[in-house]
């Protein structure tokens, strides 16, 4: 029987990754309505309040990106509205979206990070603020938005941190540069599921077109890694999300220096609340291989929906 649950999925909004959460929304309200569920779909604006006030779904499918998305903002709007919604509350989600506030709180609990300094990016466009190579990206954006790569040896810092119209704001977090591999972990509930090794096709860097692009790189389910690797990499992603505190699905990406004379080093970047959801994102993709399809993935999310959690 049709469940006639109301689920309104909460997309685009005015963030750098607009468009990207378009897709993810397209793709998961068509999800919800083939799993039965009675589905409205919003384009995000400034009154989204009010809009929500006067619809009363019985759920919010937040599938935003980026600031006002990811960054508590709509979640203390759902709460205030006492609508359950998907993926990190109000705390987890301020907290993994600042990459400065995450460290921190990933550094207590024992997942191991890459030496990093937060500082206005026009300090960092004056002189080298680390020892090359190093990665320097906004401290609140995803998507690989802003993010640039000091190679080694480079003469002086990216000079695309002067720009008068840099949209990602001042603050930059500067991070060592972490050869070898891209992987990455699900988390769904209380279960890490497999681990992905991202290879981007034609590039050394795993960047906007890389993710969203058909094609843009290729995903190795599960990553061929030894299996004492692959098990930290689940273990570290299960930690990371209770640290912060979230709940449903997160996305924890790593950085493995496997190289034949590297480091051996497992580094987590970062903890993303709002992970894609797109035709080319990993974790529908690492559902399937746990079993799940991606009807039974967006249902779950809306049924462990809540507030104040």
């Amino acid at each position: 029987m049709a469940n006639q649950k109301h689920v309104a999925v909460l997309m685009g909004g005015w963030a750098a990754e607009r468009y990207v959460s378009l897709d993810t929304g397209a793709g998961c309200a068509g999800a919800l309505e083939r799993a039965g569920y009675r589905v409205t779909r919003i384009d995000v604006d400034r009154n989204i309040s009010a809009v929500l006030a006067e619809l009363k779904p019985d759920v919010a499918f937040n599938a935003l990106h980026g600031p006002f998305g990811e960054d508590g903002c709509i979640q203390g709007i759902l709460e205030y509205l006492d609508i359950p919604y998907t993926h990190s509350g109000v705390l987890a989600s301020a907290l993994a979206m600042n990459k400065e506030k995450a460290k921190h709180i990933l550094k207590a609990a024992g997942v191991p990070l890459a030496e990093h300094k937060v500082m206005h990016r026009l300090e960092a466009a004056k002189g080298h603020p680390m020892k090359t190579p190093y990665v320097v990206k906004p401290v609140t954006e995803g998507s690989s938005y802003g993010v640039l790569i000091v190679g080694e040896g480079a003469e002086h810092p990216p000079q695309e941190l002067y720009r008068d119209d840099w949209p990602y704001g001042d603050m930059v977090m500067v991070e060592r540069y972490i050869p070898g591999r891209e992987l990455t972990c699900a988390v769904m509930g209380d279960v890490a599921l497999g681990v992905i090794d991202i290879v981007p096709v034609g590039l050394d860097f795993y960047d906007y077109d890389a993710k969203y692009r058909p094609g843009g790189s290729k995903h190795i389910l599960p990553a061929e890694i030894s299996p004492n690797i692959y098990q930290s990499i689940q273990n570290l992603s299960l930690k990371a999300h209770k640290a912060l505190g979230c709940r449903g699905v997160s996305r924890a990406d790593f950085r493995y220096d496997d190289r034949l004379h590297g480091t051996g080093e497992l580094i987590c970047l970062e903890v993303n609340t709002q992970p894609g959801m797109t035709a080319t994102s990993l974790v529908p993709e690492m559902a399937a291989h746990a079993g799940h399809s991606f009807e039974e993935l967006v249902a779950w999310m809306v049924e462990d929906a809540s507030c104040g959690r």
